[in-house]
């Protein structure tokens, strides 16, 4: 095993112990802040990565940069609000991996910066890491972003549709998801969503650009 795969499988078990739980804690915090409390009953409003980790989901990630957690269960009855409590608290996943995405996008050029003024390849690893955790986080958050069932952003759709729409489309739920795998696995979503994981990083770039600035004020440079 060579030098950068052994870098890759390191940067994936790193996502995997930080954005997943996060990720999830984020649904059940979210939820209970909103009045449903089934998160916190069930023990999941924890950064403990086995609360949120499952075995075949997480073997995916490490392997091969894409896996999952376990989902945070929650009853819509609980809200005040049904549908708005669903999207918010359905919202709250991804909107954890684009923020860590925005830190670890601050720390990688914070360390770019110091790697080209110290000539050091030590920290131009280390700056690597953090881009990748970067482009990871963002892509969990761009995937489940997708308004596809049982993906967050299904969810977050699905609240502001009709009833009998949402019902309707429930009821196919299982065979869209089942669709949804297949085109994964044939990489018929590879290209779009390598075009939304790029807009986003465009845009995490342009919201990052003022750590250049502050730096070189610092640096003197």
């Amino acid at each position: 095993m060579n030098n950068d795969k052994i870098l890759e499988l390191f940067i994936n078990a790193l996502v995997l112990f930080t954005a997943i739980p996060i990720h999830e804690c984020a649904h059940a915090w979210a939820a209970e802040r909103l009045g449903d409390d089934t998160g916190r009953r069930q023990g999941r409003i924890t950064l403990n990565p086995f609360a949120h980790l499952t075995l075949f989901g997480s073997l995916m990630l490490v392997l091969v940069g894409f896996g999952w957690g376990k989902p945070v269960q929650v009853d819509p009855r609980n809200f005040k609000n049904p549908k708005r409590g669903m999207m918010l608290s359905s919202l709250a996943g991804p909107a954890s991996n684009f923020i860590m995405a925005f830190f670890s996008m601050i720390v990688y050029r914070v360390l770019v910066i110091i790697a080209l003024v110290q000539n050091s390849e030590f920290m131009y690893t280390v700056a690597t890491v953090f881009v990748y955790v970067t482009i990871i986080n963002i892509s969990l958050g761009v995937f489940n972003f997708l308004p596809i069932p049982p993906l967050d952003g299904s969810k977050i759709f699905n609240a502001i549709l009709p009833e009998r729409l949402y019902f309707k489309i429930m009821q196919y739920e299982r065979y869209i998801a089942l669709a949804m795998i297949v085109l994964i696995y044939t990489g018929l979503l590879d290209k779009p969503l390598a075009f939304l994981r790029n807009i986003a990083l465009t845009v995490m770039t342009f919201l990052t650009g003022w750590v250049d600035i502050v730096m070189g004020w610092i640096l003197g440079i």
